[in-house]
């Protein structure tokens, strides 16, 4: 058994000293230390807080899920991030050919498997060609039911969301299909009108409240038009339907591709449990700028921001989500909010109980942060990490 002091954070509240207690991979109690009898650790300033959970991760490490060859070379990009606090993550992809993503999914699926990622995210390929970001044009296609039923197969009730157009004809039709595969649509790259939007989240909700499910916005604000008062696009709905608790919406609360204040404003409509941080990571986490690829396309990182080579549009993220946490706080999202943000609502997205939160029964995945919340320790079930 294994005790760790300090200010933890629970739930709703920040206990001022608490101990949280483990022992083997699962965590036993947590408490102020005043009910804790026997040995105890020396009183600290410092934080703890859960493992954080990412459901929005292209790569790291030097290495993109899409460009992996193996399991073995994406475990690279699953350490990177699990060193440095996320303790669960969700593997992505990008657009490409059917049978490419068919091969990349089946790698994957091993690591789910194994338990080394919590589960697949598709970022398309039926998206708009009139946002594409970082993703190839040439493998954009209209949502096939063909191809989706094959993904769900062959990642093995791994696959956790795909990103749909809402206004992609037969947008809605793929959707179902992956609400009844245990996946949810997650909206986003998109050219659609408020309209547009509004009608297709709607005829998926009797569906998503069936399976108690809630879909989600891939990336808010980025890969879609930004809100008009006489152009209002699709941003508007995503926001009302989420303050709603209908939908989820992904941050990516960097710096770079928000303003911390979207975020702290996103925040306060919405609240924490219908907003979700994600880092959207390439394989420049953790490394030095550069010239990288995700997927087919050409990636450049200066001063770590990461642009596509050929037009300059931003290419994923080079943050690890504990930064995006820090920079969130110090932008106006109280501590307990953020944690909720990067940890305990994004495992409710993937359906778990058993991760993003301090409370008896979960694994033992637990940070402990300084009082600047700079890194001190990670443990994963139970067992320290490098």
């Amino acid at each position: 058994m294994e005790r760790l002091r300090g200010r933890v954070v629970v739930p709703h509240a920040v206990l001022p000293d608490g101990i949280v207690e483990y022992d083997g991979d699962g965590i036993t109690r947590v408490v102020p230390v005043d009910h804790v009898e026997g040995h105890l650790p020396p009183a600290s300033d410092d934080l703890v807080l859960p493992g954080l959970v990412d459901v929005h991760c292209h790569g790291g490490g030097g290495v993109s899920f899409p460009d992996a060859r193996d399991a073995e070379e994406a475990m690279v990009a699953v350490r990177e991030h699990r060193n440095h606090g996320t303790t669960t993550l969700v593997a992505s992809l990008v657009t490409a050919p059917g049978e490419v993503l068919v091969a990349s999914t089946r790698i994957l699926a091993s690591l789910a498997d194994a338990g080394e990622i919590a589960g697949i995210h598709l970022e398309g390929p039926s998206i708009s060609p009139g946002h594409p970001g970082a993703q190839d044009p040439a493998s954009i296609r209209d949502p096939d039911p063909a191809l989706t039923a094959r993904l769900l197969e062959e990642g093995r009730c791994h696959v956790v969301s795909m990103t749909i157009a809402p206004e992609a004809p037969g947008a809605a039709e793929v959707a179902a299909l992956l609400i009844e595969g245990g996946a949810v649509p997650s909206w986003g790259h998109t050219s659609a009108t408020a309209s547009e939007a509004r009608a297709t989240l709607r005829s998926l909700e009797p569906l998503l409240d069936h399976h108690g499910r809630r879909a989600t916005v891939t990336h808010l604000y980025n890969g879609m038009a930004p809100p008009h008062h006489r152009e209002p696009g699709p941003v508007l709905e995503f926001l009302a339907a989420a303050r709603g608790r209908r939908l989820v919406v992904e941050l990516i609360g960097d710096g770079v591709h928000l303003h911390p204040d979207t975020v702290r404003a996103t925040w306060e409509i919405v609240g924490r449990d219908n907003a979700v941080l994600v880092t959207d990571a390439m394989a420049a986490a953790g490394m030095a700028d550069g010239d990288y690829v995700l997927g087919s396309l050409a990636v450049t990182v200066r001063d770590g921001v990461a642009r596509l080579a050929e037009g300059g549009a931003l290419a994923g993220g080079t943050a690890h989500l504990l930064d995006i946490l820090r920079t969130s706080v110090r932008g106006g999202v109280p501590l307990v909010d953020a944690v909720a943000m990067a940890a305990t609502t994004p495992a409710a997205v993937l359906g778990r109980t058993d991760v993003g939160r301090l409370v008896a029964g979960a694994r033992a995945d637990i940070l402990v942060l300084g009082p600047e919340l700079g890194l001190r320790r990670v443990v994963r079930g139970g067992r320290d990490l490098p």
